[in-house]
């Protein structure tokens, strides 16, 4: 076992400002707690502004090799290590930044603060709160082994190979989701463009389109006592469900009938949410019996005429592609109502056509789930060796 430091004797006691006001008419690049992916452990989303558009929570002097600590819910672990690009910017209030001394290699610090145990500590500071965040001192309190610098070397080393593998499979992954829109385009083109000229049929044609449960729900249901009732937080940006999310309400026959989801329906996000998030659409695969929320909007393809894996792939496509909210006669309040996707007209090819295409996603879909299987067995390894390192 090694000798336990806190972080505040192992980085520097300051680190430094910057009021950005105070030069209006330069530009800077801002970060902020958004800006960082919390999977991918980088920053992807700064901002570059004037000083005279600086908010007031851009005052904190960032440097090369600096590990920025979000200190807002800590249990989503928004770390990043500062890269040469961003030498000498800024970044939000919302962080604790650590810079290393002579006494931890940077990338060792990186490393502890990604550790089960670093995140599991700073959490328990705030269970329960209604603004869950800590404090710059209750980070720079947090003890950490502190072997010598060779041996700090050494497991760096072992890490960033683990971590290295653990990338490789996420871009491996990342490919697998793009083979599906690949294919589409590639057997019926754009269909915003529609270039192979399908011939168009409004959806209300060949699919039945129709809202949800508008009340307001009983969350004290439980399992036994009602049905479960799908979400906006069950329909992911992947156009998956994420089975996690369970809520049950009370279910009177009428609701029953008219917002029951079965096996081949589709689930089409209408409003709430981001820009990006309308339009996103889940394919439900089960024969549980569930309904839905009226902010999803419930689409039931004619089997004859329309295969669901067609549709799904088609408006998870136009979705991506901004074409919902471009073409949406609600341009104040984004969303893109029941009676507009019912007039939308589609190229539509042969069902023949449609059902290969299914068939083929189909394998898709297995490649994906192999590739997703070992990005889990990687990511267990790496954590494996993080709280081997780091367990106190």
């Amino acid at each position: 076992m090694h000798e336990l430091a806190k972080l505040g004797e192992i980085v520097e006691k300051t680190t430094g400002t910057r009021n950005p006001t105070k030069a209006p008419n330069e530009s800077f690049i801002y970060v902020d707690v958004a800006a960082i992916d919390n999977t991918e452990k980088i920053v992807v989303g700064t901002r570059s502004m004037f000083g005279s558009e600086a908010p007031s929570r851009a005052r904190k002097l960032i440097h090369t090799g600096d590990i920025l600590v979000s200190t807002v819910r800590p249990n989503l672990n928004a770390v990043a290590l500062v890269s040469a690009d961003l030498d000498g910017q800024v970044a939000s209030t919302g962080f604790c930044v650590l810079r290393a001394t002579a006494k931890v290699l940077p990338e060792y610090l990186f490393y502890f603060v990604r550790s089960r145990n670093f995140v599991e500590s700073l959490t328990s500071l705030v269970a329960g709160a209604m603004y869950p965040a800590v404090m710059d001192s209750q980070v720079l309190d947090q003890p950490l082994p502190l072997p010598p610098i060779t041996e700090q070397r050494r497991i760096v080393d072992i890490l960033s190979r683990a971590d290295g593998i653990v990338r490789l499979r996420r871009e491996a992954e990342k490919k697998a989701t793009e083979l599906i829109p690949a294919l589409f385009l590639d057997m019926f083109g754009d269909p915003a463009t529609n270039p192979k000229g399908w011939p168009k049929l409004r959806l209300d044609e060949i699919c039945e389109v129709s809202y949800g449960i508008a009340d307001k729900l009983d969350t004290s249901i439980s399992k036994e006592q009602g049905l479960r009732i799908l979400t906006i937080s069950n329909v992911l940006l992947a156009g998956v469900i994420d089975p996690t999310v369970e809520r049950y309400c009370f279910a009177t026959e009428n609701k029953i009938k008219k917002c029951s989801v079965e096996r081949g329906d589709l689930l089409f996000n209408w409003r709430n949410g981001s820009e990006s998030h309308i339009g996103k659409t889940a394919l439900w695969e089960s024969d549980e019996k569930v309904l839905h929320v009226s902010f999803l909007l419930r689409l039931r393809p004619n089997a004859k005429r329309l295969n669901s894996h067609f549709l799904w792939s088609m408006l998870n496509l136009m979705r991506a592609r901004g074409y919902f909210i471009s073409v949406s006669r609600q341009q104040i309040n984004r969303k893109f109502n029941a009676s507009e996707l019912s007039e939308l007209a589609l190229p539509i090819p042969s069902k023949e056509l449609q059902d290969h295409f299914a068939n083929s996603i189909e394998q898709i879909r297995a490649i994906q789930s192999q590739q997703s299987a070992a990005t889990g067995k990687a990511q267990a390894i790496f954590d494996g060796l993080l709280a081997q390192v780091f367990s106190k």
